[in-house]
């Protein structure tokens, strides 16, 4: 390790450590001051899906959602994963209709949904899975909309050099106060442009969501659309037993969360939400590793580190109360590991102390 990223969550049998991730994280808050990091939060990495609220603000800031007349739902499905359940599907073609364009549109490839029960009813009745059942057809058909907002082509709406992808990279990099040759520009999995920065310019561009009263009026109302919408339905984010929406259920108003492949976290505490007058607060984690726990060879969601890091960074914050920690066991902070007789063979725990200013 080059001193990015420093030890952050262990996994023990008996009295032994077994094994040990690497993380980094930071906490700004909306006027650009760090509060508290570990690892180093000038860390370069890509945001992954945390980034999907942010790609949503430019449409939205020219009136996407008004022009098409989108729910609050619809919304929060532009900015989430979501785990492809007929719900989400039925949202999703929703927004198609509204905007007219069709699911053979989309250029998010196919995979089965994340809803376990959804993809082996599936797999059961023969059926493949289509393009809107992909986690990521809600961001790929907001880009759509704007495109069509726009009068723009959407054969190739994901080219980086699209004009819809030109003012997502720009608009992006001003949340961040980066400029746009600072970005770095990569493919995600779901074919569109993603972008990799520092974790304190993310965790900031997160906390300027949260709270945008210094952005011009067009943008902070935006900004505003997207939080509400986020916390207002929270299962389109992701899903009902996902992190992202438990938590944003759990702190009812104050939080928005957005996680990211590749052990990647964003969470946003809300103006107002620590005291009055309280600043917007962005949180950036990144398990090194790509946060991948695995039992006995078999990827087990359970323990993956960046749920545990970010509900123990939101403890160290003084951000959750012993209540909503309590509601949120099943993520952490500290874990069982248990054998495939369930017997409690170890612990999973984070192991790191936040640094402050």
């Amino acid at each position: 390790m080059n001193g990015e990223y420093q030890p952050i969550y262990q996994l023990t049998r008996g009295n032994v450590v077994e094994s040990v991730h690497y993380g980094a994280v930071a906490v700004v808050d909306s006027g650009g001051r760090l509060l508290a990091w570990h690892g180093d939060p000038k860390t370069v990495t890509y945001l992954r899906s945390s980034a999907k609220p942010l790609q949503a603000l430019p449409f939205l800031e020219r009136g996407g959602d008004q022009s098409f007349h989108l729910t609050s739902k619809e919304i929060a499905i532009l900015c989430g994963s979501h785990d492809g359940t007929e719900e989400h599907v039925a949202v999703v073609r929703g927004i198609q209709a509204k905007v007219g364009v069709q699911e053979s549109d989309l250029l998010c490839g196919t995979h089965y949904p994340h809803h376990l029960p959804t993809a082996e009813a599936m797999k059961a009745r023969g059926e493949k899975p289509t393009p809107n059942q992909h986690n990521c057809s809600g961001k790929h058909t907001g880009m759509l909309a704007h495109a069509r907002m726009r009068g723009l082509p959407i054969s190739d709406y994901i080219n980086p050099e699209h004009p819809v992808q030109q003012t997502i990279l720009e608009t992006f990099a001003q949340m961040c106060a980066l400029k746009v040759e600072e970005i770095g520009v990569g493919i995600d999995g779901c074919s569109a442009p993603n972008f990799a920065v520092p974790l304190f310019n993310a965790a900031l561009a997160f906390a300027r969501l949260c709270d945008p009263d210094g952005l011009s009026t067009e943008r902070a109302a935006a900004c505003r659309r997207i939080t509400q919408a986020m916390i207002a339905n929270p299962a389109m984010v992701a899903g009902a037993d996902r992190f992202d929406t438990r938590l944003m259920q759990t702190c009812a108003g104050r939080i928005v969360a957005k996680g990211g492949a590749e052990g990647y976290m964003l969470i946003g505490v809300m103006r107002g939400a620590l005291g009055v007058d309280s600043p917007g607060v962005g949180i950036a984690v990144k398990i090194s590793d790509g946060d991948l726990a695995s039992h006995g060879g078999v990827i087990d969601p359970n323990l993956r580190p960046r749920f545990s890091v970010s509900l123990e960074v939101l403890r160290q914050m003084g951000y959750l109360s012993d209540k909503e920690l309590e509601a949120l066991a099943d993520f952490g902070p500290v874990k069982p590991v248990q054998n495939w007789r369930k017997l409690t063979v170890g612990e999973a725990r984070p192991i790191f102390a936040l640094k402050r200013n």
